[in-house]
């Protein structure tokens, strides 16, 4: 059993990184996307009252000041704190936080215990009783973030499966994937909750499993830790096919699309992009497109038949 749950969760977590990977390039690869140039755009110095580089005299010749920092803590706040939610529905709201919370805080719960484990493997005792004050620090954090997040992501897989079914308008959006992946996280959940309560309240014998793993040694956990490594494993397996990709992909949507005002300015990297994206042959025809022409020539030129209209 040790050897399974082992190639299983090495197999989940290289898989999940693969998969994120490959998603997040094929985004960056996306053409360049339409212009929105709404202000305020946040990593603007004036962004207080919607201010923009463009109000500078000759602009295009001065170096561009842009507080990123600003935008990142602005997406974190909303990632934690989802405040949208919170104005416009609050009992909602009070079912999907801690929804989402349980949800991050089962992945830092974990991240924790493969940082502890790395910790062990050097010969530092991480446990309540340990001689190093980093020891004892990561024991507690190991303990009230795999509690939590076991209690809060039951509690809103719960309180968004009810709430989906109560509310005439949310149940009219949902869909059986809803049901299935409230049900699915429930399960994980759960699982580790009983595994912690009835089991390992210490997380002792989940900090040798990953310590085994580190040192590529054979794993031996009770059957309630073993259920809930396999479900956790699978969980991950099963996360790139949802739409759990957004905590990634809000990022490069904010960024990339939301507060992208980079400039197109002659010889700029801006101006090779979309001459590229210019330059591909259009694959499609109408009355007023040119099938077979670059989408330059179709956006510079009028159609053959706009042209008969204008000389009558």
């Amino acid at each position: 059993m040790g050897v399974l749950l082992a190639i299983i969760t090495y197999f989940a977590y290289v898989f999940i990184v693969t998969m994120y990977t490959i998603k997040v390039v094929k985004f960056l690869k996306l053409p360049v996307h339409i212009r929105w140039d709404l202000y305020p755009v946040i990593h603007e110095p004036n962004y207080r009252y919607g201010g923009s580089y463009f109000e500078e005299p000759e602009w295009w010749t001065k170096s561009r000041k842009r507080h990123r920092l600003r935008g990142f803590l602005y997406l974190l706040k909303d990632n934690f704190y989802l405040g949208d939610y919170y104005v416009r529905n609050r009992s909602y709201w009070l079912s999907l936080y801690p929804w989402h919370a349980g949800f991050i805080l089962i992945i830092g719960f974990h991240i924790f215990c493969f940082l502890a484990a790395v910790t062990m493997a050097l010969g530092l005792d991480v446990a309540a009783s340990s001689a190093s004050a980093f020891g004892r620090g990561a024991y507690y954090v190991i303990l009230v973030t795999g509690v939590a997040s076991f209690i809060l992501g039951a509690f809103g897989s719960i309180g968004l499966f009810i709430q989906r079914l109560t509310d005439a308008g949310l149940r009219m959006y949902a869909t059986f994937l809803n049901y299935f992946n409230y049900g699915f996280f429930l399960v994980v959940f759960l699982s580790g909750l009983y595994s912690w309560y009835f089991e390992d309240p210490t997380f002792a014998e989940y900090r040798e499993y990953w310590k085994s793993l580190v040192t590529l040694h054979v794993p031996v956990v009770e059957a309630a830790s073993a259920v809930h490594i396999l479900f956790f494993a699978l969980f991950l397996i099963y996360l790139p096919y949802t739409k759990s990709m957004h905590y990634i992909s809000r990022f490069l949507a904010f960024f990339r699309i939301r507060w992208d005002d980079e400039p197109n300015v002659r010889g700029g990297e801006m101006e090779k992009r979309l001459q590229k994206l210019l330059s591909q042959k259009v694959t499609w025809g109408a009355p007023h497109i040119q099938s077979g022409s670059t989408w330059a020539r179709v956006a510079t030129e009028v159609p053959e038949s706009g042209k008969g209209e204008a000389k009558k």
